[in-house]
C-alpha cells in the first residue's frame, strides 16, 4: 500500500510520454486497455480502471482474484480478474501491461518476458517494478525487512533478484526496449519516492524494439 502512489507516479509519467495527446486527460487510458501480471488482490487493477482503461487482472493464486474481485465489486470498478498463468490465457493484447514485483519470484525469466511481450500491442507499453540484487538489497528487503514482519519470512530469496542491466538484456532478447528507469528508495522523512538511487528496488517502461 504505500508503494503504490510511487510506481502510478511512475506510470502516470510512462502514459504521458507514450501517448503525449493523454496528458491533460483526467482519464488518459480511456479507451485503451490494460493487463496487470501477477495482480494479487488489485492494488494496480482499481487505478488503473480509475485512469479509464479496460483493465484483466491475472494472478496464478485463485484466492488473490477472489479477494480482488469482491473488492472492486465493493468499489464499484468493472475489472476483469482471471486466475492462471498468463501463457495459458486466449487474453489477446493490450495497450498496457504491468508486473510489478513479479518477476523475482519466477523460476524462468526469458520464458515470464516472452509471454509478458506477447501480451503487448505493437504501440504497446510495459511497466514492470522488481529488487535489485545488491549488498543493501539482501540486508534490507529480505533480512530486516522479514525481521521486522514486514513482509512473512521466504517472501523473497535474494538470489533470485534481478539487476536493471539483466533485466534489461532480458527484456532485449523478448524483443522489448527499455525507454526509462528508475529507483524506488526509502529514507526518514521522505519515505518511499522515486529517485536515482536504485540500490534498493527499480521501476521502469519498455516497449518494442
Amino acid at each position: 500500500h504505500q508503494v503504490n502512489p510511487v510506481r502510478l507516479a511512475f506510470v502516470r509519467d510512462a502514459i504521458d510520454a507514450h501517448w503525449p495527446a493523454a496528458q491533460a486527460a483526467l482519464k488518459p487510458l480511456a479507451g485503451k486497455s490494460a493487463l496487470d501480471i501477477g495482480c494479487g488482490a488489485g492494488l494496480l487493477c482499481e487505478p488503473l480502471a480509475r485512469l479509464g482503461a479496460a483493465v484483466t487482472g491475472v494472478d496464478a493464486a485463485a484466492e488473490n482474484i477472489a479477494a480482488a474481485s469482491a473488492h472492486a465489486e465493493g468499489m464499484g470498478l468493472d475489472i476483469r480478474y482471471m486466475a492462471g498463468e498468463v501463457a495459458g490465457l486466449d487474453i489477446g493484447t493490450f495497450d498496457l501491461v504491468t508486473s510489478v514485483e513479479v518477476i523475482e519470484h519466477v523460476a524462468d525469466k526469458p520464458a515470464f518476458l516472452k509471454d509478458v511481450a506477447a501480451r503487448l500491442a505493437p504501440d504497446g507499453l510495459l511497466v514492470m517494478s522488481t529488487p535489485n540484487r545488491t549488498a543493501a538489497s539482501r540486508v534490507l528487503l529480505v533480512g530486516a525487512a522479514e525481521a521486522v514482519g514486514y513482509v512473512p519470512k521466504g517472501t523473497h530469496h535474494w538470489e533470485d533478484f534481478v539487476t536493471p542491466e539483466e533485466l534489461e538484456a532480458l527484456l532485449a532478447e523478448a524483443g522489448l526496449a527499455v525507454t526509462a528507469t528508475r529507483g524506488i528508495a526509502w529514507r526518514p522523512g521522505k519515505g518511499l519516492h522515486l529517485s536515482d538511487d536504485m540500490s534498493l528496488n527499480y521501476i521502469l517502461w519498455a516497449k518494442r524494439a
